[in-house]
């Protein structure tokens, strides 16, 4: 079982930064992938980005790509967000997630996940 719970959302302007953060109960964080999605009102649950096990894989939606940064952090159980010139469209609530797998690999879709966080709040003002 992994509780995972989100913090750092809030309101920024256009061109700011935010990182987002999610800690994860639990002693197995590391044989877990992890990944950030989004959901804005009436759209789908998007993956943003998402990182390997051992931090050495990661994805980038390509509407964030050079933008956004994950990482993680194993002895910490825990894993970042880091969100650079943000722009209205990036407005959503983020939700952190956490699939379970045996390989070091990525994990795109959120079928896979099987834990998932509470969500937090961005809002990006024009």
């Amino acid at each position: 079982q992994v509780q995972l719970v989100e913090s750092g959302g809030g309101l920024v302007q256009a061109g700011g930064s935010l990182r987002l953060s999610c800690a994860a109960s639990g002693r197995t964080f590391s044989t877990y992938s992890m990944g950030w999605f989004r959901q804005a009102p009436g759209k789908e649950r998007e993956c943003v980005a998402a990182i390997s096990r051992s931090g050495g894989n990661t994805y980038y939606a390509d509407s964030v790509k050079g933008r956004f940064t994950i990482s993680r952090d194993n002895v910490k159980n825990a894993v970042y967000l880091q969100m650079n010139s943000l722009k209205p469209e990036d407005t959503a609530v983020y939700y952190c997630a956490a699939a379970y797998l045996v390989s070091n690999v990525v994990v795109r879709t959120p079928t896979p996940y099987n834990y998932w966080g509470q969500g937090t709040q961005v809002t990006v003002s024009s």
